[in-house]
């Protein structure tokens, strides 16, 4: 007790020498708001407490929306308060100095969410100009998230002091905000809503979204105010009667089972509105009888379908804008409608770019396919093992080079030895002897995918193993809000280009290009100018498979390494080569481009069912080989004639 009495003597002599302007004293003028408050009564508090501009204000503030601010029921001085049992340590509002007591004498103050967001409101205010930048970032969050009026001026009082440019920056176009929707003056609010013009975020079409709201509405004139569009009330007629009815303009429609307990309510002697009830059976009877009824006075109206009609034309339904200020509401419908058009084109060029994507993601899984299949004509169809086999190096290689840059590097070189050689010892087992035999050459093929992928299953598991890309990869471009995309998309459509320029490079200028060139126009031929078509056969098969062993390193670094991803890419491969133009590399990249364009499109049209995409897709390949079954780019010469 004797603690609780030095404690609260305390309080009242750090009251009685507090200076004249402090927090605790604009508290005691508005006591029982303080108190007791709520959203319309603690404006007046926090009013006075911004002009105040007292350090200790916004402590205080955040401590009374955390429901920390308790008050002395002797002496009515608020205090912050730390619970420690059941005791209390409080500190004074001004002073910071600390006591203790127990929590008889003392109440909690609670104000509820919408006081409390009130009062958040006003603590950014405080925050804006606050020398800690997390604290203005958080200030500038929620006036982002919750804008109003109030916080206008505050926040362009705090731009002069501004030294973060990214800060500045931010409150700038939070001014510009603010000002569109809640400038008093109209020529500004319209100069800020144009300056939005070439904004295609988010937040930008919020703002105008906002401006734009409209409340929908029913006369039987001409309405009034500034009016956002005229409805058509016949495209959704039982909903535009029930907005007649809604605005006493109508009588509701009077339900079957009303009309019937109606009828039973007013049976006299046997008859109901002068009908007797054997002839009730029939449904022009009873609106007879109710008829009689209604005209007496003693139930509603039968609204009939006439009448329904004749309500809703002579009645205009419209939409009127929040917003009063007509040149406002056309500057945002047009800045809106400018934006919007933007964004779409922005969506086009975005959606371009996946195609791009996954066009290069294709041709890398199909440009080793177009040396065994274009130009050998082998139906592999383990070639999607090569591309697993190729992932799984390059995360054997992280295993044991932590350096992801080098482990990149290194994985590159050492898949496509693996892969050559494992395709080199394929051709060499199998292959080479069932050359022309495409039916034996796919059963051997496909036997020899599903052995290596049970023995991928017992080497590496079932899981997904990580491919990791470097840190240089990581991240995307961002253009803007609609157009992005990832590093590693972006290096692995380089890695496509290299690709396709090391194939070209090898088939038009190295020897090897030109004698598998000669071996696959005429074998014959070619064995009499000294050529042996055995080994070229070997090499374009090691070199095919090799190509795909890289190109499992880059698709691993965007997709899962598992044992059954190459599974995921045989058709598509297929696909690629085939539509493109068997034995053409341009070919190859023409098919990949119009397949990976496609599906992107497709799976735009139906972004829910990825499966119907690729469906679609497929469906669009076998009508697409009907009329150009050479593919897009046909071979010529001799192998045309082939």
């Amino acid at each position: 007790m004797i603690r609780v009495l030095i404690s609260l003597t305390w309080l009242l002599a750090s009251v009685s020498v507090a200076a004249s302007q402090d927090v605790q004293s604009i508290l005691q003028t508005h006591a029982e708001e303080v108190a007791k408050p709520s959203r319309k009564s603690v404006s007046v508090v926090l009013d006075d407490l911004v002009a105040s501009g007292l350090p200790q204000a916004p402590e205080f503030l955040e401590q009374w929306a955390e429901r920390n601010v308790w008050r002395n029921n002797a002496t009515g001085l608020f205090v912050i308060v730390t619970e420690e049992g059941d005791d209390l340590t409080f500190r004074d509002i001004d002073s910071g100095e600390t006591g203790t007591a127990s929590e008889d004498g003392f109440t909690q103050l609670r104000p509820n969410g919408g006081v409390r967001r009130v009062i958040g409101t006003a603590l950014v205010q405080f925050q804006l100009s606050d020398p800690d930048p997390a604290r203005r970032q958080s200030a500038l969050d929620s006036i982002a998230r919750r804008g109003e009026a109030s916080q206008l001026e505050p926040l362009v009082a705090s731009l002069a002091g501004e030294d973060d440019p990214a800060l500045r920056a931010r409150k700038e176009q939070l001014i510009t905000f603010l000002t569109a929707r809640f400038g008093e003056d109209t020529d500004a609010r319209v100069a800020a809503i144009e300056s939005l013009s070439a904004d295609t975020s988010v937040e930008a079409r919020a703002v105008l979204s906002q401006i734009l709201s409209a409340n929908a509405g029913v006369a039987t004139d001409t309405p009034e105010g500034n009016i956002a569009r005229i409805l058509d009330p016949m495209e959704d007629p039982t909903a535009s009667y029930g907005q007649l009815v809604d605005a006493g303009l109508a009588p509701p429609i009077v339900p079957v089972g009303a009309v019937r307990s109606a009828l039973e309510a007013n049976i006299v002697d046997g008859r109901v509105g002068g009908v007797p009830l054997a002839q009730l059976g029939d449904q022009d009877m009873r609106n007879m009888a109710y008829g009689a009824l209604a005209a007496d006075g003693t139930v509603p109206p039968l609204v009939t379908q006439d009448d329904i009609t004749v309500a809703l034309e002579n009645a205009v339904f419209f939409e009127r804008y929040s917003e009063e200020d007509t040149t406002v509401t056309d500057a945002a419908r047009a800045t809106l409608d400018a934006i919007e058009t933007r964004v779409g084109l922005e969506q086009t060029f975005d959606l371009a770019l996946d195609g791009l994507s996954l066009a290069s993601i294709y041709f890398l899984a199909a440009i080793g396919l177009a040396i065994t299949f274009g130009q050998m004509g082998v139906i592999n169809m383990a070639h999607g093992e090569f591309i697993m086999m190729g992932a799984y190096t390059g995360y054997v290689v992280q295993l044991f080079v932590p350096d992801y840059t080098v482990s990149l590097l290194v994985a590159l070189p050492l898949a496509f030895a693996v892969t050559f050689g494992a395709g080199v010892a394929m051709e060499r087992l199998v292959i080479r002897h069932l050359y022309h035999r495409p039916l034996e050459t796919l059963l051997a093929t496909f036997g020899i995918s599903i052995a290596l992928q049970q023995i991928a299953k017992n080497i590496f598991g079932t899981q997904a193993r990580p491919l990791t890309s470097p840190d240089w990869l990581g991240g995307a471009l961002v253009i803007s809000d609609n157009i992005q995309i990832s590093y590693i998309r972006i290096a692995i459509f380089v890695f496509a280009l290299l690709f396709l320029c090391l194939l070209l490079f090898i088939l038009n200028r190295t020897r090897l290009g030109l004698e598998v060139r000669a071996v696959n126009q005429n074998p014959g031929m070619a064995a009499s100018m000294g050529i042996n078509p055995d080994r070229i056969n070997m090499m374009t098969f090691g070199l095919g498979s090799g190509i795909a062993g890289v190109a499992g390193v880059g698709i691993g670094l965007y997709a899962q390494v598992t044992s059954e991803m190459g599974a995921n890419y045989i058709v598509q491969s297929f696909m690629t080569v085939v539509v493109g133009g068997v034995g053409s590399v341009f070919g190859t990249l023409a098919g990949a481009g119009l397949i990976g364009f496609l599906q992107k499109g497709i799976e735009w049209l139906n972004p829910s069912n990825t499966l119907a995409a690729q469906t679609y897709m497929i469906l669009f390949i076998i009508l697409f080989i009907q009329f150009r079954p050479k593919g897009i780019v046909a071979p010529k010469g001799r192998a045309a004639a082939d």
